[in-house]
């Protein structure tokens, strides 16, 4: 259900690191490395396991060198297992289902449409072994969520063979980069709070032995969509003129369903 807000979520802080400029010597380093090997997600961990993070990543083989020390610095994502509805004061979710076509579908199905709203709590934990390359890298990540262009961008999701963008929204782009206290020598870690505000959609469609339109297989990844109708038929006098009252007699109204 959130998968693909993770994924999101790592193409937007590669979008971060992109555009690091290296301030100090480490950060030279840094910004050389691949992506994958310097912002490394820690699922459903927050900050204060921020060194239970890092000890693990320490026993990583991110160089595919079994003998090749540890790199700092190193940006690790977290985020929270807990699950918040987004307030009412935002925006609203779709509870009640309703019929939609998205867009594209070459078949032109009708399928259900609900929406969750969430705020998603994930923290960015920068780990450096000098104060000055953590204070450059969260002062550039701070500046870059001021961007007004990094203030939303699109999770996508797949149904029926058909994909749809759906918002995500940085809740506060102005969040200090908090210093996190460690024992351990020379090791500085600052993290900055980020809640991000999702819109997930859940769409269904009919399930095996329910009314469907034939344009599709029921339980399969090319579902068919709810029966629509067709068209209206409508029998009896027309073209009367205005002032002569029409007959008694009653019209007869078909509406037919597709079956």
């Amino acid at each position: 259900m959130f998968e693909p807000i993770k994924t999101a979520y790592g193409k937007y802080l590669r979008q971060f690191f992109d555009q690091l400029v290296p301030t100090t010597k480490q950060m030279e380093e840094f910004c050389k490395r691949p992506y994958a090997k310097s912002v490394i997600l820690a699922p459903a961990r927050m900050i204060d396991q921020a060194e239970e993070m890092l000890a693990k990543y320490m026993r990583t083989d991110i160089s595919g060198k079994p003998t090749t020390p540890y790199m700092l610095p190193v940006i690790i994502l977290a985020i929270g297992k807990d699950y918040t509805p987004t307030g009412r004061d935002f925006t609203r979710q779709i509870a009640d289902p309703e019929y939609v076509i998205i867009e594209n579908d070459p078949k032109e199905r009708v399928f259900q449409l609900r929406t969750v709203a969430a705020d998603l709590r994930t923290q960015i934990a920068i780990f450096a072994s000098d104060v000055p390359t953590a204070q450059s890298i969260a002062a550039q990540f701070l500046l870059f969520l001021d961007e007004t262009r990094s203030r939303r961008f699109l999770s996508e999701y797949e149904f029926a063979g058909l994909k749809t963008n759906w918002p995500i929204q940085i809740e506060a782009p102005d969040n200090p980069a908090m210093s996190i206290q460690t024992e351990a020598k020379n090791l500085t870690i600052l993290a900055v709070d980020v809640t991000l505000k999702v819109e997930v959609p859940l769409f269904s469609a009919p399930k095996e032995g329910e009314a469907n339109d034939g344009k599709g297989v029921p339980g399969t990844n090319d579902p068919a969509g709810y029966p629509v109708v067709q068209g209206i038929h409508i029998s009896g006098y027309a073209g009367l003129p205005k002032e002569q009252p029409a007959p008694d007699k009653t019209i007869e109204t078909h509406v037919g369903l597709q079956p």
